[in-house]
């Protein structure tokens, strides 16, 4: 599976509106909201501008948090020793140069504020124009503050962090009012090597000044660090390469090394694959742990990586066809869990073995998809549920097979679904909006008003006792309802 933790990486294309209509636009929800019935009892309301769905969906976060769009909430500041710790730890110390001279204009012509914030959203550099950062720092944003929503409101670091793809917030789509004289674009960086999200850089300035090409500029920007990211992964993968090489040569049987991420860096006696799935808690005491399409493997530290020796003959047919894994079909235990917002994770437990790892956005959005319908989807539904587009079919079919390269015989298609002795559950946040928060997916986003009405359910919501054993595949269905009926998820489908 190729897993790159996000969704895409275009940006928006869309005419932005005037200061002057987002203002409108901001302080009429705002008072729609407080009052409840304006939206129903104003006439012509329907015909009014609303914010986008990214904004607005910000903004009902933001209200029901009940922070104040004139005050914001406390500033967060991290201390001197602590911001020095991020700045080490963050992988983005090495990219500021490079960043610095993509973005900044010497000639002071566009007078804009460089920042870069780690995963949390604490901004660990900042620089640009010296009037502009005073006017900046009366809004606190400056080098060590946490600029989340939670804080202060809508803005382009914690839109970006949040939908993992680059992000505008222009004048008064931010929730504060303070700040509606800015706009800021920012744009995700990720690790190459593990999909993990690393950070992200922003561009801010004067809302009457900020030029659309700035949200192209800033997302290259992005790809220029990950590039760079991925320079160095490439590098200590090829050291990995010159340790392991030697040791190879001693191995009876097949074997193969990967490094902390699980990307192959030698393999001898069969061809590898270019990435282990390894599981999400680590690989913990036990010697023998089986892997998706390797089967039980017996792992030894090695250096930065791991020597992953498969224990019995290894099967170098189709992966897709099934492999090791189609003897987890019947009466698998299959978890989705999407509790953090940030980290989706996949557990599978058959009669094979058990594993998990965490997954990317799309695999997310998929898998949560297949889940709410076990009768399966068309490569066409499932597009239009993804993008609002069935036309879109090579990118879910290719997404597709992915998937089916470790999932196996636990995923059918034509259509698409889950096996029918496959027991499924989805475990949800305690904030239904928090529900795989970076999709913009049509579908999900059906899925999390749902789920705050009352009206739908997460599959499997019905757990069964911790020390019953595993109950067989008529008792699965019997806790889980099928799709077709009353109590499961179908009509909130596309």
């Amino acid at each position: 599976m190729r897993q790159t933790g996000q969704q895409t990486r275009r940006p928006e294309r869309r005419t932005p509106q005037s200061a002057a209509e987002l203002a409108k636009v901001h302080d009429r929800t705002l008072a729609e909201a407080a009052t409840r019935s304006a939206a129903r009892d104003t006439a012509g309301a329907e015909a009014f501008p609303q914010p986008r769905p990214e904004i607005g969906d910000s903004w009902a976060r933001l209200r029901r948090l009940g922070l104040d769009p004139d005050a914001g909430a406390a500033a967060v500041h991290l201390g001197p020793a602590e911001l020095e710790h991020r700045r080490r730890t963050s992988g983005l110390d090495p990219l500021l140069p490079v960043l610095r001279d993509t973005l900044l204009d010497q000639s002071g012509q566009a007078p804009l504020i460089l920042a870069i914030a780690d995963a949390d959203g604490h901004i660990l550099w900042q620089e640009g124009e010296r009037g502009l950062r005073r006017s900046a720092d009366r809004i606190g944003f400056l080098t060590g503050a946490r600029w989340i929503e939670e804080s202060v409101g809508t803005n382009g670091i914690a839109a970006a962090l949040r939908a993992q793809r680059p992000m505008q917030v222009h004048s008064a789509e931010h929730y504060l009012r303070s700040h509606h004289s800015w706009t800021c674009v920012a744009a995700p960086v990720h690790d190459p090597g593990t999909g993990r999200l690393v950070g992200a850089v922003n561009l801010s300035g004067p809302a009457h000044h900020v030029q659309p090409y700035l949200l192209q500029l800033t997302a290259t920007a992005a790809r220029l660090a990950e590039t760079e990211l991925r320079a160095r992964r490439l590098e200590s993968l090829h050291h990995l390469r010159t340790l392991a090489a030697p040791l190879l040569a001693r191995v009876s049987g097949p074997a193969l090394v990967v490094d902390a991420a699980g990307w192959t860096a030698a393999a001898a006696g069969f061809p590898p694959p270019t990435r282990l799935r390894l599981p999400a808690e680590g690989w913990g005491a036990a010697a023998v742990h089986w892997l998706p399409g390797l089967g039980e493997c017996a792992i030894e530290p090695l250096a930065d990586g791991w020597l992953v020796r498969p224990v019995q003959p290894l099967d170098h047919g189709d992966p897709t066809d099934g492999g090791a894994t189609a003897e987890q079909a019947e009466g698998a235990r299959l978890r989705l869990d999407l509790r953090r917002p940030d980290r989706p994770e996949l557990s599978v437990q058959g009669a094979a073995g058990s594993w998990s790892h965490t997954l990317s956005p799309r695999h997310a959005e998929l898998l949560l998809l297949l889940a709410t319908e076990r009768e399966g989807h068309s490569a066409a539904q499932l597009a239009d549920a993804l993008f609002g587009d069935p036309g879109r079919t090579v990118t879910v079919r290719a997404e597709l097979s992915r998937l089916r390269r470790y999932l196996g015989g636990l995923l059918a298609h034509r259509p698409y679904r889950f096996a029918e002795s496959v027991l499924v559950t989805v475990l949800g946040p305690d904030d239904p909006y928090n529900l795989l928060p970076v999709s913009s997916a049509p579908a999900v986003r059906r899925l999390r008003t749902g789920l705050a009405a009352g009206t739908v359910r997460l599959p499997g919501a019905v757990s069964l006792p911790a020390q019953r054993v595993q109950p067989p595949p008529t008792r699965a269905r019997a806790v889980q309802p099928p799709a077709s009926s009353a109590e499961s998820w179908a009509s909130v489908g596309p």
